[in-house]
């Protein structure tokens, strides 16, 4: 029998507890990541418990007449530990679909987390959501590099990092989020009219909880910055959160020296490095120059589905 209840501050500890010690969690399922903008959503994640044990639990919030996992985050999804078994998410994925019905919602949007984030496997809940007709609505394409079998960067970015190693450029671990944010916001802005989902001070404000999680790499030249690649590292993954460059620094190839240094020392020890999806649209279009450029070091794809479940 299992028994569903909503999260509330009281279970911060046992929730936080739970994240780090599973096969599937990273620290942006922690609270003090999940509530930064807790303004933004109206929470309604939920704690599942079998035989008075926690087994699972679900980052979500209310969005209108349905529930989003996670609306605020990359990634959401069932966060498990090692006693998750086929059979037991099937109960769990029922119990959530009954518990948010009888509320009166009308559909759950599932962000599955992607495998390259697991520490065990920790696919159930892609059998469950299938055995419950989950409709798959969208797939986005992340870029990744499997470390230990690393391909050749093409002949092109073999060219660029030989050019800027010949350089002055310096490389460093650096905590000037405000500049680089600036520098991101101006690029994202010109070349995709985009811009940043996180603000500056939210940036600092993250990476001063998560020290250890969240660092900044930077090129720079004398005292100019010009590239600069913002990371998420988990366990298995350093994940490029912003990576940029200013005019001068695509001149120099300072954010091919960058990433090169960061793959080669900094995260070779890592399972995978990536650079994030090129897929617009809900998935519907994919940028074939963006893409190509992160393929351009090796990278290859591993997909981040969006699932939706009808009550």
């Amino acid at each position: 029998m299992l028994e569903v209840v909503k999260y509330s501050a009281t279970h911060k500890l046992n929730w936080n507890a739970f994240v780090r010690t599973s096969k599937n969690g990273t620290f942006l399922l922690l609270r003090d990541y999940m509530e930064y903008h807790a303004e933004r959503f109206t929470d309604h994640s939920l704690l599942f418990y079998h035989k008075s044990k926690l087994v699972a639990l679900l980052p979500a919030n209310e969005a209108e007449e349905g529930i989003e996992s996670h609306g605020g985050l990359s990634y959401g999804g069932f966060i498990t530990d090692k006693r998750m078994k086929a059979a037991l998410m099937l109960e769990v994925v029922k119990a959530m679909k009954t518990y948010f019905a009888g509320l009166g919602f009308r559909s759950i949007k599932y962000k599955a987390i992607p495998h390259i984030y697991h520490q065990l496997p920790a696919e159930e809940d892609l059998y469950a959501l299938f055995r419950h007709e989950a409709i798959l609505y969208r797939r986005d394409v992340n870029s990744v590099i499997a470390m230990a079998n690393a391909l050749t960067y093409s002949k092109t970015r073999r060219w660029e990092v030989r050019k800027a190693s010949k350089s002055e450029l310096q490389l460093q671990l650096a905590t000037s989020y405000g500049a680089f944010m600036q520098l991101e916001q101006q690029v994202l802005q010109e070349r995709y009219n985009l811009v940043p989902v996180h603000t500056a001070a939210e940036i600092e404000l993250l990476a001063a909880r998560f020290p250890e999680n969240i660092k900044l790499y930077t090129a720079t030249l004398g005292d100019e910055l010009l590239a600069g690649i913002l990371v998420y590292e988990t366990a298995t993954v350093a994940h490029c959160q912003y990576m940029g460059a200013s005019a001068e620094g695509r001149k120099a190839s300072a954010l091919d020296l960058l990433v090169d240094w960061l793959l080669q020392e900094v995260y070779s020890h890592k399972s995978y490095f990536s650079f994030g999806i090129s897929t617009e649209q809900a998935g519907k279009y994919l940028n074939e120059g963006l893409v190509w450029n992160k393929e351009s070091y090796g990278a290859r794809a591993v997909m981040h589905d969006f699932y939706e479940l009808r009550l």
